[in-house]
């Protein structure tokens, strides 16, 4: 169980870690040209490309596959793959239906819909209009990502998930050639120029999906569309599992509405946003692309007991590998954004020819205090990514629904409520509150279903992992003091001493996980596979 998991993982979370690697590059990038507080245009783009990157991790990274995988699975093992194929098809033409309807209404009326994100830049009206202008120009890569999420739900049904988990490739390449073309523009031209670049991007990746799915035999074609049982059944499901997968992202969506009102505010919560998403990509989102079929076909098989090991070591395997990366941003959040938008952002852009990087002290500070508080986060994201497919295997998506609309509330009135005195901050802290209520009441609520059973072994190895994290912080604490130190010695690059105390972080946290027992090499065997 632990090897199949692993090697899936394993599969994904390479595809996925490519992909978050050029993301950084291309946040470093872009961090580097447009700035963050001092520059409207970098408030104005982030603030647009809020939709619709939410949508993508929505369709693309869990609530869409939460509805669809399991439906598609129980038609494919009861009917035969020609009536999976036929639901999919119906599914596809509803969802080019509604979401056409969509894209019209917002490029007719994009300032409302700015308003709904952003409505504390209506006080500043340059930026105001930027943002309409990127919200247009970028909408419909909502509907790309939308049809790219059911055709990686079928490739992820048949075990394929490379292609799936790679496709994010093409939007990192395109914003990355579309800055580097503008990187000595001005810089409201360099904005719109990575617009075009998010919608290539989308593009791209649609191509891509198309592709693998005629592969596996899945090119489907677009019909007239109807409202069949099915199709009914699965925005029955899709809407309470788009609310419950996505509770995280619509706590963004809210906390940037809020934070608004404070200039650069958007700018430093996106910087901070993309930084963890990285381990919670790698981790968590990968996780949940193997783990929901998996579970899924478990259930429709009747092997609970199967099931309830898979949730047991996809806890075990994510705690080894978020609770490292929480404790990092915990101590380093301000100087890993010095380093990656500072130092390293100035180094790749003089070899462009470009300008110094633009984002300033100000911007460093307030960033890394985003990144420190969502670090105290990054385990309920990854969690809540592994307890969701719990319920969306066995097409229960009102469960997880109802505790998302817990998590919305409370994160909203946190939110509001601190933001007079601690400004954007509350913004952070209300969505990591709101992240950790809500994955305590999920697995409250399979643990009272005897769906979740931490067991002995579970118990003991996050005992052991909080160990070895605790070790870790200490050691990167400690060493923190010794910056200059090491940076005059590499160069005099602090960015190159940063990056060279995390990696030797990771060696400690290593050996410690070894020494302490959190982890075993002999429990994932990746080849022959574990049980």
């Amino acid at each position: 169980m632990s090897g199949k998991i692993f090697k899936s993982l394993a599969t994904v979370s390479g595809m996925t870690m490519m992909s978050r690697v050029l993301g950084f590059v291309r946040q470093i990038l872009m961090a580097g040209i447009i700035g963050a507080g001092g520059n409207p245009v970098a408030d104005a783009f982030w603030a647009a490309f809020r939709l619709p990157n939410m949508f993508r991790r929505l369709f693309a990274e869990g609530a869409f596959h939460a509805a669809f995988i399991p439906m598609f699975q129980g038609r494919k093992i009861k009917d035969g793959d020609a009536a999976a194929k036929l639901f999919a098809e119906e599914v596809l033409s509803g969802l080019v239906f509604i979401l056409t309807l969509l894209t019209v209404l917002v490029e007719l009326a994009a300032p409302a819909f700015v308003y709904l994100i952003a409505s504390g830049f209506e006080s500043e009206p340059e930026k105001f209009a930027l943002t309409t202008f990127y919200t247009r120009i970028m909408f419909p890569y909502l509907m790309m990502m939308s049809l790219v999420g059911l055709l990686s739900g079928i490739l992820n049904s048949f075990g394929r998930f490379a292609m799936a988990a790679g496709a994010p490739l093409a939007l990192n390449i395109c914003l990355i050639a579309a800055v580097l073309l503008y990187a000595n523009a001005d810089t409201e031209i360099t904005g719109q120029a990575a617009a075009w670049g998010v919608f290539a991007g989308g593009v791209v990746q649609l191509a891509l999906l198309i592709y693998g799915a005629a592969r596996q035999g899945f090119l489907l074609k677009l019909r007239m569309p109807r409202l069949t049982p099915d199709v009914k059944r699965l925005f029955v499901l899709g809407a309470p599992g788009f609310i419950s997968a996505g509770a995280v992202q619509i706590n963004l969506i809210v906390g940037t509405n809020i934070a608004s009102r404070e200039p650069g505010a958007v700018s430093w919560l996106m910087n901070a946003d993309q930084l963890y998403q990285l381990p919670l990509a790698v981790i968590g989102i990968a996780l949940a692309a193997v783990l929901l079929p998996m579970l899924s076909l478990r259930v429709k098989q009747g092997d609970e007991a199967g099931a309830l090991r898979a949730i047991n070591r996809s806890l075990e395997i994510s705690a080894l590998l978020c609770f490292p990366a929480a404790a990092a941003f915990v101590v380093m959040g301000a100087p890993i954004c010095d380093a990656l938008f500072r130092g390293l952002a100035s180094e790749a852009l003089s070899l462009f020819g470009a300008r110094q990087s633009a984002f300033t002290e100000t911007d460093v500070l307030n960033t890394g205090a985003a990144l420190a508080i969502f670090g105290w986060g990054l385990p309920a994201f990854v969690w809540h990514k592994i307890f969701s497919p719990a319920f969306f295997a066995r097409e229960d998506t009102r469960t997880p629904m109802n505790y998302a609309l817990i998590a919305i509330a409370l994160n909203t009135i946190l939110a509001l409520a601190l933001f007079p005195t601690f400004g954007f901050l509350s913004v952070v802290f209300a969505t990591v509150v709101a992240a950790w209520v809500q994955v305590f009441l999920l697995g409250q609520k399979l643990y009272r279903q005897r769906r979740f059973q931490p067991g002995g072994r579970l118990t003991a190895r996050l005992l052991r992992i909080l160990l070895a994290s605790f070790g870790l912080s200490v050691f990167l604490n400690a060493a923190l003091d010794y910056t200059d130190i090491i940076a005059d010695h590499l160069w005099d690059r602090s960015w190159l001493a940063i990056i060279g105390i995390s990696s030797a972080g990771l060696v400690v946290y290593g050996i410690l996980a070894l020494a302490l027992g959190a982890v075993r090499p002999s429990d994932y065997k990746t080849v022959t596979g574990g049980k």
